[in-house]
């Protein structure tokens, strides 16, 4: 073919496809759904009382986070109740009698509720990597509205994302201990506050 006619036809499909590249790449019709990686990622959970804290460890058995085109849209999250552990009581004894009061009714009623879950109902850019996430918990078959800041950051094709949660547990029925509900409990008093710090992996 005579170079005359085949340069220009060459730069024409160079340009087209350099348009439809960049087109997709910033097409906000293209979904993406990344799965966390439920082996890596980690769930840390506090929660105080007036003579102190504990600390612990909770599984998520899924979770996804949707994106359309360059914009996180949703996503949604299910932690494993069962899970949950202790790791600032080094005698077995008494780890093992907190763990088994928080898995009992007084608390999550592990048996009934295995499973809480978390959806997303809006995610907004703050600033560089920076989100206000707004979605539906829901423990023990209760559902509430909770709201909180979040870092994410595009890594390759991973996402990692970082939240401290502030949950109030009375709004679950978890009334054990709470000043709100009964009287006189002194230095017995467990808050109603607790949090949940996330470090996620998500993967493409």
């Amino acid at each position: 073919m005579n170079t005359k006619i085949l340069l220009p036809i060459m730069v024409s499909l160079f340009i087209a496809g350099s348009i439809q590249a960049s087109a997709t790449d910033g097409d906000p019709k293209v979904k993406t759904a990344y799965a966390v990686d439920t082996k890596t990622s980690t769930i840390i959970w506090t929660g105080k009382k007036v003579t102190g804290e504990h600390t612990g460890k909770i599984n998520l058995t899924s979770g996804q986070i949707e994106r359309d085109g360059k914009k996180i849209t949703g996503g949604s999250f299910a932690i494993d109740m069962t899970s949950i552990t202790c790791t600032d009581l080094t005698d077995n004894e008494y780890n093992q009698k907190l763990v088994g009061h928080l898995k009992s009714d007084d608390f999550f009623g592990t048996v009934a509720h295995p499973t809480s879950q978390f959806v997303i109902t809006s995610i907004q850019p703050t600033g560089k990597d920076a989100y206000q996430v707004k979605g539906n918990l829901t423990i023990k078959s209760i559902t509430q509205e909770i709201s909180f800041p979040a870092t994410i950051i595009e890594k390759g094709n991973d996402l990692l994302v970082k939240a401290k949660i502030i949950v109030d547990r009375s709004k679950y029925d978890i009334r054990y201990g709470s000043g709100t509900f009964f009287d006189n409990l002194g230095d017995k008093a467990i808050y109603n506050d607790f949090e949940l710090n996330l470090n996620l992996l998500a993967k493409k």
